[in-house]
């Protein structure tokens, strides 16, 4: 086992990297920018290391002054968590070549699946169920009109390198493709630095069905049940749920099968997401992989017992998976809601002093967090504060536990995203599980009538 790890993150999920850290008897390092220097992350790790000033690309992005970090206090690995580094195949890459482990998936597997339009590509010639799209990166608007006639549309213009919502653009008439191929091609090269971009039939109303897998050094892999991830304001997720109440037991063996074919495709290891549509007619189709743990990774843990973190960090030192599928039991049924610093009604950034910070508790309640009452929400970041989840033995009594914590949650100083979520869980159809990507459209539009 790894006597030192650097987490090559901050906030909240730098601060869960540390805990599962300390649980296995690991020493931490933490990495910081100038205006993290009192951050809650740094005081909990054993050692930290100023990187740079508060841009990322000179503090938590910037590959040499990690690294560096490393070297200097004798890191034996890397764990970079999500955002920032976690899915840059270059600093996987040198990682391995100077002997320190990137705790996460390998330098290739991270390249196959940045490149999602070549992903589509490689697991569509294997028999995996993909979204009906370009056969690759389109590469001029005459062929994207070509590519859009014989899928019909409406179609959605995607990113190769994207995630997050960024370069993604949903046609739904012929004379509209021109001038949304050419404003998603800018989005993306400013955003990723690639203007490659792909096409994909647009499904109206769909569900936004993920699986988690876990994948050892030694090729075996598992999957953990479906996450339902429909909740979403411009393709930006807000509350997750497992398991998905459109998801019966034939279903999620199914999904869960292709999961892993989707992985053992190219020899994934560690940690990952094999992210779906789910269309009206309980119809799947594979989307993307999202090569590292994910933000909502709590949902899984809570119903099946098992710590992410803790797994990623013995499969990188090399230790089997300790379970088989067989093994994998989900209990009851668990939601997030991400908090995030922003005012509810127009989602603009709200930086500044959280003047109160008290998270609710009681029974299957639980905040991942790095904030607490003084501390500062600085704009140059993520506006992700603090995730709450809940854990119920069936949904209905999963969702009255969110309801009743969100109606605890006390943040003052700042505007927060906790109104939009009471909302949420106190909507009707919301209740019944009639949900889906358009969801938050309709009841925002409420506002507006």
């Amino acid at each position: 086992m790894f006597k030192k790890i650097l987490i090559a993150n901050r906030g909240e999920i730098a601060l869960r990297v540390i805990r599962a850290c300390k649980e296995l008897g690991i020493r931490t390092v933490a990495i910081h920018s100038d205006v993290d220097t009192n951050a809650m992350h740094v005081r909990a790790a054993d050692e930290h290391v100023c990187i740079g000033p508060a841009e990322d690309a000179l503090s938590y992005r910037n590959i040499p002054n990690v690294l560096s970090a490393a070297e200097v206090t004798g890191a034996e690995a890397i764990h970079p968590g999500y955002g920032f580094l976690a899915e840059n195949a270059h600093f996987a890459e040198v990682c391995e070549s100077i002997g320190v482990k990137f705790i996460g998936p390998t330098s290739e597997n991270i390249a196959v699946f940045g490149d999602k339009a070549k992903a589509r590509e490689i697991l569509g010639g294997r028999g995996i169920p993909v979204l009906p799209g370009s056969p690759g990166e389109l590469r001029s608007e005459s062929e994207a009109l070509e590519a859009a006639r014989k899928i019909g549309f409406p179609v959605i213009i995607k990113a190769c390198a994207g995630g997050g919502g960024r370069g993604m653009r949903v046609v739904n008439k012929e004379e509209e493709l021109v001038r949304a191929f050419q404003a998603a091609q800018t989005e993306a090269k400013s955003t990723f630095g690639n203007e490659g971009v792909y096409l994909e039939r647009y499904f109206l109303e769909p569900r936004h069905i993920e699986v988690q897998v876990l994948a050892d050094e030694r090729g075996r892999v598992v999957s953990l049940g479906e996450r339902d991830c429909s909740i979403q304001r411009r393709y930006q997720k807000l509350v997750e749920e497992t398991p998905s109440p459109a998801v019966d037991d034939r279903l999620r063996r199914e999904i869960g099968r292709v999961a892993t074919e989707v992985v053992k495709a190219v020899h994934y290891r560690n940690a990952g997401t094999v992210e779906f549509l789910l269309d009206k007619d309980q119809n799947f189709y594979f989307m993307e992989v999202n090569a590292r743990i994910q933000v909502e990774h709590p949902v899984t843990e809570m119903v099946t017992g098992i710590d992410l973190i803790k797994e990623q960090i013995r499969i990188a030192a090399g230790f089997p998976l300790a379970f088989r599928q067989q093994d994998v039991r989900l209990t009851g049924h668990s939601f997030e809601c991400r908090i995030n610093a922003e005012c509810p009604e127009k989602f603009t950034p709200c930086p500044g002093l959280v003047t109160r910070f008290r998270p609710p508790g009681g029974f299957g309640v639980r905040v991942d967090s790095a904030m607490e009452s003084q501390s500062t929400v600085v704009p140059n970041y993520d506006s992700l504060i603090a995730k709450l989840i809940t854990h119920g033995q069936n949904r209905e009594e999963a969702m009255a536990r969110m309801r009743r914590a969100l109606d605890e949650f006390v943040i003052e100083g700042i505007k927060t995203t906790i109104p939009l979520h009471v909302r949420i869980f106190n909507d009707a159809e919301f209740q019944k599980g009639r949900i889906s990507t358009g969801f938050l459209e309709r009841l925002l539009a409420h506002d507006s009538v």
